[in-house]
């Protein structure tokens, strides 16, 4: 049988080189040209199947066909016995998807993975893939967690072609694959790790997910910037896309969907990890709320909204004086460039000045606000520092400012206040677009339609 041809493709231009060469001699590109697999020849049949195989469809038959003519089953998700991470993936684990889950190295991932399996593993049949530690590091963490062995299926394999060959005799229903970085396909003679290796390892499990309705997770290295390590295509591949985030010094974890096929993007959910192992947070406001025993200046709480789920959190600011010519914004958990706008802001419609100060600020906790409901907060926040006034710590507050200085409402806001009044909060600075309709007993809100009113109120 004649030999699988290889060739390596510029990933700028396009053309197609029969050797590797550091610049693209078509385009001029330096490092572009990627190996990958030449269509086999139609003379030879045997090859042509196992290579054309790699092209096949992930969704099945083919040809067209009327929306209305497609029969719908509906299937039950699996729980994954962790609350949290079934909330990030929308309800649990479905049929045949594939989700890739990164994280910085020690975050947590192969021990979120394990428990899980662990769990599913007492009425469904399940496969623990290693390419990174041996069975018997796998096995010694489960028994440090106290997680039942006994049909924890483990396997230490890192060859595509052999795991695939594996599952098909095992059939497990879900499957962990720990990690991508180390899997490689003896069609491709580049190193595990290298982007052609991962696109194709990647593309071979998503293919054999759609086929037998495997359920599959793919743990993936970050880089240092904190991206996803590998082509872009792998997260397009996939089904759901996790983030697994936290401080080292913390024992809070966050776990954030950044891509979901079959539920909500944006979801987040929050563990704890103990000596057992990583806990499901049930209330995550609890543990983002410092509650100072005596109200402090820069604090304040606000109401945001992560997925579906509203979460009281703390942001601080810290304004000093600058003894340089360019004074410093700097912010964490929160978008700079914002910060900077609306500062500007708040000097051109409220007549409140800190070109010559120092603005610091922070979102307790580590979580990372993504959404425009903090403007107002980060503003009253940056104000009670700057005139060392503290704000009553009985007070929430959200909404979004615009260039012109008015104040917008947000989505779900009634929601966002009755997550308020739970914890006990007895006071509320919103839009006057999120006031809501009837009067919410043991709250007072104050609705404003300008950032100047909301200043007032303060004073």
């Amino acid at each position: 049988m004649s030999k699988v041809k290889q060739r390596y493709q510029c990933t700028a231009c396009g053309a197609i080189s029969s050797k590797w060469s550091g610049q693209c001699a078509d385009c001029g590109e330096w490092n572009t040209l990627e190996e990958s697999l030449a269509p086999a020849s139609t003379t030879n049949s045997a090859t042509a199947a196992a290579t054309n195989a790699r092209y096949g469809g992930y969704a099945g038959g083919s040809g067209i066909t009327n929306a209305a003519d497609v029969t719908m089953v509906e299937q039950a998700r699996i729980g994954t016995g962790l609350t949290e991470l079934d909330r990030v993936l929308g309800g649990g684990l479905v049929s045949g998807s594939v989700t890739l889950l990164g994280g910085d190295p020690g975050i947590g991932k192969s021990t979120l993975l394990i428990q899980s399996l662990a769990h599913l593993s007492q009425q469904h049949r399940v496969l623990y893939i290693t390419g990174e530690e041996s069975l018997q590091q796998v096995t010694l963490r489960a028994r440090r967690l106290g997680l039942p062995e006994q049909n924890l299926r483990l396997l230490a394999e890192t060859q595509v072609e052999a795991i695939l060959s594996h599952a098909s005799q095992e059939k497990p229903d879900v499957m962990v694959i720990d990690s991508i970085q180390t899997m490689y396909t003896e069609l491709l003679s580049s190193a595990p790790g290298a982007v052609a290796q991962v696109r194709e390892s990647a593309a071979r499990l998503v293919r054999h997910a759609k086929q037998t309705g495997t359920s599959i997770f793919l743990v993936g290295h970050v880089t240092k910037e904190g991206a996803l390590a590998g082509p872009r295509v792998l997260e397009h591949m996939v089904d759901t896309v996790l983030y697994f985030e936290g401080d080292p010094g913390s024992r809070y974890r966050v776990i954030r969907a950044v891509k979901n096929r079959f539920g909500a993007v944006n979801e987040l959910g929050v563990f704890a990890m103990d000596e057992s192992g990583l806990k499901a947070v049930k209330n995550p406001s609890a543990i983002f709320l410092s509650r100072h025993p005596e109200p402090v200046s820069g604090s304040v709480i606000m109401v945001t909204r992560e997925g579906t789920r509203p979460m009281l959190v703390e942001a601080q600011a810290l304004v000093d004086t600058s003894h340089s010519g360019s004074p410093r914004r700097v912010s964490l958990g929160l978008e700079q460039n914002r910060l900077s706008m609306l500062l500007a802001v708040m000097h051109r419609h409220a007549g409140i000045a800190m070109f010559d100060q120092d603005v610091y600020v922070n979102v307790v906790g580590g979580v990372r606000i993504s959404e425009t409901a903090a403007d107002l907060p980060v503003l009253l926040a940056a104000l009670s520092s700057f005139r060392t006034r503290p704000l009553p710590s009985d007070l929430v507050v959200f909404g979004e400012i615009g260039l012109a200085g008015e104040v917008r409402p947000v989505a779900n806001g009634e929601e966002r206040l009755q997550e308020s009044v739970k914890h006990g909060f007895k006071r509320a600075i919103v839009p006057a677009g999120n006031t809501p309709k009837k009067a919410i007993k043991g709250l007072h809100v104050d609705g404003i339609h300008r950032l100047h009113e909301a200043l007032d109120l303060l004073d």
